[in-house]
């Protein structure tokens, strides 16, 4: 024992070192601290007689005294690492800077600064404020550069205004909506009928019916009315022009008739019907001629595959639950029906839809748990071999393959980015929970796809895992720190201890989902307008639920499919997706309103500042964060709420009536437009119009009480059908009837319309008209503080400057607009959703009839141009979002 004692307090390297005289070691030296001067990072210390000692000596010191520590904190996190750790954040701010100008910049000056920039830093020393702050600025002309890029790239052809045309094209994509229609993405080969002369290369349409055994890969035609992706529904809002132009969307639209098949299919393999009816995995691959190219047939595959596992998936769990376990597993989640899309929003489960981190951690989660229990049970192979690293590979080929067959999302590959770099990091024994392994993630994300840095998926993604990371650091820090001072605990028993696991799970779902909503209401709020009362709850409710039922027994159930064993686990991820509805809709009917109204850009900037100081910072840094969340929180409640809304169309129009609701002026108005201003709004109930089939009433500009409305609009029409059943036969049956014109108070609570024009009056006391045409709108310069024309060819003009005129040429060329009213006699302010000169995404819109001031198409009706079945109206007229 003395033997092996003794030789236990030798190193082993000691055995390995060669053998030297005592006199030839060189002794060692104790550390020698640094400086502050020695450093290589200081804070320029501030001049003398920058104040005057009479006046202010306590704060020159006290100043003189912050500078010093700061240099020294700024120096502290340089040298862990904080340089790299803010490369994300300045590309992603390049990004930002290209998307939010209003025009589009050239490459030179871009590419000239970046040169020029990276030029100096090479013969600059490497040291001093100076070096930071111009590598600083490089990062962010990278990010610049990298945007541009990525849009020239792009090079989108978008179609400029509404036609129909025969479009023959490859099928790409095939979705089944929840209304029963299905959405074809075509990439276009051809058009007829009339032949497009800048044919978008590829659109999204959807039908009433598809032929019988469509399948990804074939070529299809019919009649198809194309619109234009649509702009922002107001300003500063979602641009579907912009998600488009990168998605290579060029139009959208619907077929007029059924599309057919161009072409017969090739024969099957004999027996391929009944494996297929055995294995679904083994899809449709006779569609795949050898005609197309090989990338086409590749990607013709996987689609089929994504749809005969999601049909497979609906077969066995059916119902709005097969729908969200299609949407889990291969990222279908077009059919999942609006009600439950909608409680899933009000209570912020949402996140559960969405292939992302969530789902990626918990498939490699599955993964590597399962192996490294299968590898316990093997001891002796498992204490020689890095099991752990073996488990890592597994996983990171099973959420690659999950990758694949989810069809390759923006927010899938950002998170497949994220893990893969985190179980990378576990084969080099790094630790994978780190803000390192994120920067690195964001910079690849960025580099790739640098349009998603405005898009609130990215912004979101990254802000609550940097709050994870960074909580959690924080917490190992206090709970290694409480290690090393207090004693350990005595033993407790069995029942205890469960009951502790319980409570310590409990409570670290609790904190995730407090800082994780922190860190990503604002965007959320920022984009959206809304935030969930009760997300915390609902989430603490439902996540178990996920996390044991739904992934683990879904990604069992994908590797049992090939098997035809996949039944049973299917039926318990259903059961556990019936649990979750059941969550949502519980927490949804009992929450308040979670409309939040406009926030600023200003709010957002500032709260995301003080994100990257809370999250990255490890000194007293940290505390930089307050000043700015501080300043954060008080620009939410500052951003100007518009008084009116007007769509790009120029159909709809709406405003905040007197008592909080949302007056409009169509009775069927765009669902998807109405909710977004709801939100804006912070409206819950729509006020239709009240319609009047006299076109002649004669409004005065006194207001109307809700009482006296109904009597007036009665009394008019009482003397509008008198004049026509007795004036007529007191005269010649040549002459007109001359009756006077009944007369009106023009109400404040909803929209009074005729044939020709809608009036309502603003709690301001400004009147709003909507009209037809501009002869409608000429009586309304009396009275009216804003007239808004649906005429691309109106041409009026107001003796009144106070009167602001907004026709369909203007809201064709820059989009649909907000107005804020001033004071009384003052002319409102009209802010637009899109600023010229056009940015390519934008491009499209000045080739429009309405923005060249020409009236739309006049073309006799045929049966085919109907609407088809279940198209809205406002859909057909182009209002739609699809």
């Amino acid at each position: 024992m003395a033997g092996e004692t003794a030789a236990g307090d030798v190193s082993e390297r000691m055995l390995f070192a060669p053998t030297t005289d005592a006199e030839s070691l060189v002794p060692v030296q104790p550390p020698v601290a640094l400086s502050p001067a020695s450093r290589r990072f200081s804070l320029p210390a501030l001049p003398d007689g920058l104040f005057p000692k009479a006046l202010l000596p306590a704060s020159t010191a006290s100043l003189q005294f912050m500078s010093r520590t700061w240099g020294r904190d700024i120096a502290l996190e340089i040298d862990r690492g904080a340089a790299f750790l803010l490369v994300p954040v300045f590309l992603a701010f390049g990004a930002i800077v290209y998307f939010a100008l209003p025009f589009e910049p050239a490459f030179a000056p871009a590419l000239g600064g970046t040169l020029a920039i990276g030029l100096v830093l090479a013969l600059l020393p490497s040291r001093g404020v100076t070096h930071f702050a111009l590598a600083a600025v490089l990062v962010c002309l990278l990010g610049f550069l990298a945007a541009k890029v990525e849009t020239w790239r792009a090079g989108t052809k978008m179609l400029g205004g509404e036609i129909s045309t025969v479009v023959t094209g490859r099928v790409a994509a095939i979705d089944h909506l929840a209304n029963g229609r299905t959405r074809l993405t075509l990439d276009v080969t051809a058009t007829a009928r009339p032949k497009l002369r800048y044919a978008p290369d590829r659109i999204r349409a959807s039908a009433v019916k598809i032929p019988a055994g469509l399948a990804v890969g074939a070529e299809v035609t019919g009649l198809v009315r194309l619109m234009p992706p649509s702009g922002p529904v107001r300003p500063q809002s979602y641009d579907f022009s912009f998600e488009s132009y990168f998605d290579r969307i060029g139009a959208s639209g619907f077929f007029l008739r059924t599309p057919q098949l161009t072409t017969a299919a090739a024969p099957q393999p004999a027996g391929t019907e009944k494996v297929r009816q055995n294995n679904q995995l083994l899809n449709d691959l006779y569609v795949l001629k050898p005609h197309l190219p090989f990338s086409a047939r590749i990607s013709a595959w996987v689609q089929n595959g994504r749809n005969a596992i999601a049909d497979r998936i609906r077969e066995s769990i059916g119902g709005p639950e097969g729908e969200i376990a299609a949407a889990l597993v291969v990222g279908v989640r077009a059919g999942i029906p609006e009600v439950v899309n909608e409680s899933l929003r009000r209570t912020g489960l949402y996140h559960v839809i969405s292939i992302s981190g969530l789902h990626m951690a918990l498939v490699a989660g599955t993964i590597m748990g399962g192996l490294r229990v299968g590898f316990a049970l093997f001891p002796g192979f498992a204490s020689r071999r890095p099991v752990k690293k073996y488990a890592a590979v597994a996983a990171l080929a099973a959420i690659a393959a999950y990758l694949f067959i989810s069809g390759g999302e923006v927010a899938a590959q950002r998170s497949f980015i994220m893990l893969a770099v985190m179980l990378t990091a576990l084969l080099f024994d790094r630790a994978a929970l780190s803000m390192r392994n994120l920067a690195i993630s964001a910079i690849l994300v960025i580099v790739i796809s640098p349009h998603e840095v405005v898009g609130p998926s990215f912004q979101m993604s990254f802000a609550a895992t940097a709050a994870l990371v960074g909580a959690y650091a924080w917490w190992s820090d206090r709970r290694q720190a409480n290690s090393n001072t207090t004693a350990r605990p005595p033993a407790r028993s069995p029942a205890r201890n469960m009951l502790r696991k319980v409570l310590v799970l409990a409570v670290g779902l609790a904190a995730t989902s407090v800082v994780a909503g922190l860190a990503t209401a604002v965007f959320g709020a920022y984009h959206f307008q809304r935030v969930s009362p009760l997300s915390l709850v609902a989430n603490l409710a439902a996540m178990p639920i996920v996390s044991v039922l739904v992934m683990p027994f879904a990604v069992m159930g994908a590797a049992a499919m090939p098997f035809g064993l996949d039944a049973p686990f299917f039926y318990i991820m259903g059961r556990g997706l019936s649990a979750m509805i059941v969550v949502a809709d519980w927490f949804s009917v009992r929450s308040p309103l979670d409309a939040v109204g406009l926030v600023s850009v200003q709010a957002v900037l500032l709260i995301a500042i003080a994100l990257v100081f809370a999250t990255m910072a490890t000194t007293r840094l940290r505390l930089a964060a307050l000043p700015f969340a501080v300043l954060g929180a008080l620009a939410l409640v500052g951003a100007k709420t518009p008084d009116v809304f007007v769509s790009e169309d120029g159909r709809l129009v709406a405003l905040r009536n007197g008592e909080g609701e949302l007056a409009v002026n169509r009775a069927r108005p765009n669902q998807f437009t109405i909710d977004s201003w709801k939100r804006a709004l912070r409206a819950e109930t729509i006020v239709p119009p009240e319609k009047s089939a006299d076109s002649r009433v004669q409004y005065s500009e006194e207001p109307a009480s809700s009482g006296s409305y109904a009597a007036a609009s009665l009394l008019g029409t009482l003397v509008a059908n008198a004049s026509e059943a007795d004036e007529p036969s007191l005269k010649p049956a040549s002459q007109p009837a001359e009756t006077s014109p009944p007369s009106k108070s023009i109400p404040g609570t909803r929209f009074d319309c005729d044939p020709e024009r809608c009036v309502i009056r603003h709690p301001s006391g400004q009147i709003i008209v909507h009209t037809a045409n501009a002869a409608a709108a000429r009586s309304a310069c009396d009275y009216a503080s804003l007239i808004i024309i649906d005429d691309a060819t109106a041409e009026l003009s107001c003796k009144s400057p106070a009167v602001a005129i907004v026709t369909k040429r203007d809201l064709a060329r820059h989009g649909s607009a907000a107005i804020h009213f001033a004071a009384q006699g003052s002319k409102p302010e009209i802010r637009y959703a899109v600023a010229k000169p056009y940015r390519p995404w934008h491009a499209q819109r000045q080739f429009s009839r309405a923005a060249r001031g020409m009236p739309p198409y006049l073309r006799k009706p045929t049966p085919e141009a109907k609407t088809p079945p279940n198209q809205p109206e406002d859909a057909a007229a182009g209002e739609s979002p699809q």
